[in-house]
């Protein structure tokens, strides 16, 4: 057994402490819908870090509406022409509004350095700019979180693997998944000046540690809610009402709609 899985969270525990923890998630929600918060998390790291796992259990309970996940394709010729940054603004959160970023602005230092889609000239603009974009949107008052998932270059390859084994999650991977391998040290590099450039007081880097998956979750939720001042909004008590009496109304008959196959019965034979 391998030093990573002796060291996993026990599953009971596990589940114990994201219930607690997501039904924290859920009061700052309505924390930041009362009080007409903004709030940026920044999911950034390596692929197959666990980003999009962990993602899924923060937004697990919350309202859709409030919370939102934005996961933005690659730029259209159009796009490409723009302010580098003009198109995440466009998704930044307003009052009452929480956006995750599953990967972010930060593709600039990442994968389209690495891969040269990018030209020194652009690179070096953005790494003068992004301290000071992350700046005015400190300074409008936007609470700016951003967490980098570290992982090893011998797990990554593992989950690449298992991805590549189960046909319900080798859509995950892609081909530029894959060239990372091959690419290791080149994303370290970036990975390292990028921290120099953009790690600042006012919107610092959290590294989160993701060997073990069920301890990254954990850590990053618990670390997100510890530096949010949120607190409880109390809500108007509800009751249901009672329903009116019967005005004659009667349902359309079954036979009258079309009706979706009852695969379930099926199953039961």
């Amino acid at each position: 057994m391998s030093a990573a899985k002796k060291k996993r969270l026990p599953r009971k525990l596990y589940d114990q402490e994201l219930l607690r923890l997501q039904a924290e998630l859920v009061k700052l929600q309505e924390w930041v819908r009362v009080e007409g918060e903004r709030v940026v998390v920044i999911f950034e790291g390596r692929d197959a870090a666990g980003k999009g796992s962990t993602i899924k259990r923060v937004t697990e309970f919350l309202n859709p509406r409030v919370a939102r996940i934005v996961a933005l394709p690659a730029p259209t010729e159009r796009q490409r022409t723009e302010w580098y940054f003009q198109r995440y603004v466009e998704h930044l959160p307003a009052a009452g509004e929480i956006a995750l970023f599953d990967r972010s602005w930060y593709n600039r230092a990442g994968v389209e350095r690495v891969m040269g889609f990018c030209t020194n000239q652009e690179y070096a603009r953005f790494l003068h700019q992004c301290p000071i974009f992350e700046r005015l949107l400190v300074e409008d008052g936007v609470l700016l979180r951003k967490y980098w998932f570290s992982v090893s270059d011998s797990e990554q390859e593992n989950r690449f693997r298992s991805r590549l084994e189960d046909p319900m999650r080798r859509w995950k991977l892609s081909p530029m998944d894959l060239e990372s391998i091959t690419r290791w040290e080149d994303y370290s590099r970036a990975k390292d000046e990028m921290f120099v450039h953009t790690d600042i007081p006012e919107a610092p880097w959290y590294v989160v540690e993701s060997e073990d998956k069920r301890s990254a979750r954990i850590n990053m939720i618990a670390h997100l809610l510890s530096t949010v001042p949120y607190h409880e909004v109390q809500r108007p008590p509800l009751e249901l009402p009672p329903r009116p009496p019967t005005k004659g109304y009667e349902r359309t008959p079954r036979e009258m709609q079309t009706q979706v196959p009852d695969h379930a019965a099926e199953l039961r034979r």
